[in-house]
């Protein structure tokens, strides 16, 4: 075990006020991008929510190997499917505590209790629980799971079965996603006693290696070790501490002074440095992402009573051929960028490399305005990213390129911006223009990309586009999903593509290689597949 810290915690304006604090070697001081929106991981679908709830605080049924994309076993040991594939039994694991905290005190350990209220919360919006706290779930609908799973049975304490009404060829895969964070079905009946159920998303309880302590928007979070994790060689730190830092290049100096110990999305223009330090290490790996462009294609903006100009195809057409992506990715990604041209990475099965872009045109695209009617001088809104991702490096630098692009085109485009969960929040209400935004996979199936992010599904959700084929590419994706064939999936994945395409729905700009760096006292950090940051199983050693 671990010698305990006695340095206190220091309680300033989200800074880690001395190295010697951050250096402390039960002390693990990650400096992450942004305020969670909140800590109810079925809530959200941002990675910056994610590392704050889902990968700290709670387990899944199934889970992700650390830096993989293989599924292990997580709170269920082993789980048996059905001959026709629509039923899964689940084995849960015996003896995990949920903890305890200042709010909750359990008076049992983990069971099918607790699984079925997670999913029936979901599914059923007559869930009592639900009702006295309103709330979506997009990624669960995104992947019509709150249709296909038909029903949830409780075959006793440690074992669960779940129906399905179609196949999903991703069912175990989607349930190791963070979304599908199991919650304790006692402490929700707590809240409900206490007419509190929203501190479900405020004061979370989970099984997971980390324990919630506090949050300060803007400042910080903080975790302590879970000493009695059901996998005590995962917990290496006694206390866990999220320094909420904007700004990359101020997390850069933060890291390099030793004020944390890991830092998220570093600026394309910080690596050398950082690489020069000794002190520092920067482990990479090709980014399974992609940043793009989202036009919104309704015929009216919410919010805006003028027609939408992005809802005809010329004008999405034009835009995507007047965006000159070598330019952007130099710029924006400094040599650690990739061209896309699909909706999906090339390192995921099904790609279909027979896809290519329109060339770079601007006399063609400003025919193909004039052919829509579009004047001179229209002005559309251009969403920039508050954040760095690792699609993204540098949202506000790409709306500024962008919006000099369409102005040779004739478009005048106006670059807005929220915070963060804000940004995300107004874009699934629609009221996004054209919008950057990306995508880290999540579970290594064409489904998480084609499906969650374009899907009729989805529209709500993580289809920023609002885009919508349903007898075309809806239909596509969802027999592939039906089938267990890999073959025949990727086939209907292909033509899918290409509808894709040529709908334009959205203009693919780059696959990023994810660097991480981090200070050379930190042992065994995992770079994740998915854009996560992960801290179960990471240590920091003595100077």
């Amino acid at each position: 075990m671990l010698k305990k810290a006695v340095i206190p915690f220091l309680l300033g304006a989200g800074l880690i006020a001395s190295a010697p604090f951050a250096q402390a070697a039960s002390n693990l001081v990650f400096c992450s991008e942004g305020s969670p929106a909140g800590f109810d991981p079925g809530q959200y679908t941002t990675g910056t929510d994610f590392d704050a709830s889902a990968e700290t605080v709670f387990n899944r049924l199934s889970q992700f190997e650390r830096g993989g994309t293989a599924v292990i076993p997580g709170l269920a040991t082993s789980w048996d499917v059905s001959p026709d594939g629509l039923s899964y039994t689940f084995h849960l694991r015996e003896g995990v505590k949920f903890h305890t905290t200042p709010y909750f005190k359990p008076t049992r350990t983990f069971n099918a209790d607790d699984v079925l209220f997670t999913f029936n919360r979901m599914i059923n919006k007559d869930d009592p629980f639900r009702k006295a706290y309103p709330t979506e779930f997009p990624y669960f609908t995104d992947m019509a799971m709150d249709t296909n799973i038909t029903k949830i049975e409780k075959v006793d304490d440690h074992t669960v079965k779940m129906t399905l009404g179609v196949v999903d060829a991703a069912f175990i895969q989607n349930l190791a996603m963070s979304f599908a964070s199991i919650q304790s079905a006692e402490y929700a009946a707590q809240l409900l006693k206490e007419g509190k159920p929203e501190d479900i998303n405020q004061k979370p309880i989970g099984t997971g290696p980390f324990v919630f302590k506090s949050y300060q928007k803007d400042s910080n979070i903080r975790f302590t070790g879970n000493k009695d994790y059901w996998k005590p060689e995962d917990v290496k730190v006694d206390n866990l501490i999220f320094a909420i830092t904007t700004d990359a290049s101020v997390r850069a100096q933060k890291l390099k002074k030793g004020e944390c110990q890991i830092t998220a999305y570093p600026r394309p223009a910080d690596l050398k440095p950082l690489k020069d330090d000794p002190a520092l290490k920067m482990p990479d790996q090709a980014g399974f992402n992609l940043g793009y462009i989202a036009y919104n294609v309704m015929p009216q903006i919410k919010g805006d009573s003028k027609p939408n100009p992005l809802s005809k195809l010329e004008v999405r057409q034009a835009l995507d051929m007047a965006v000159d992506k070598k330019a952007i990715i130099d710029a924006v990604y400094q040599g650690a960028g990739q061209l896309a041209v699909n909706a999906m990475p090339p390192t995921q099965w099904s790609y279909d490399t027979t896809i290519k872009d329109a060339p770079y045109d601007v006399a063609k695209a400003k025919e193909l305005l004039k052919k829509a009617g579009v004047a001179d001088g229209t002005e559309i809104t251009l969403w920039a990213m508050p954040v760095q991702r690792p699609y993204n490096p540098n949202a506000k630098l790409m709306a500024e390129m962008l919006q000099n692009d369409w102005k040779k085109i004739g478009i005048n485009a106006k670059i807005v911006s929220y915070e963060w969960g804000e940004y995300i929040k107004r874009a699934k209400n629609g009221e996004n223009g054209a919008m950057l935004i990306g995508w880290s996979g999540d579970n290594g199936d064409p489904d998480n990309w084609l499906g969650t992010l374009f899907g009729c599904d989805a529209i709500n959700g993580n289809n920023f586009a609002k885009w919508c084929d349903k007898d075309g590419f809806d239909k596509l994706i969802h027999q592939a999903k039906e089938t267990t064939d890999q073959s025949k999936r990727t086939e209907l994945y292909k033509q899918a593509q290409h509808l894709l395409k040529d709908a334009v729905p959205m203009t693919p700009i780059a696959h990023s290689t994810v660097y991480q760096p981090m200070r050379k006292e930190v042992q065994d950090f995992k770079i994740s597949p998915f854009g996560l940051n992960s801290f179960y199983g990471v240590s920091v050693s003595g100077k």
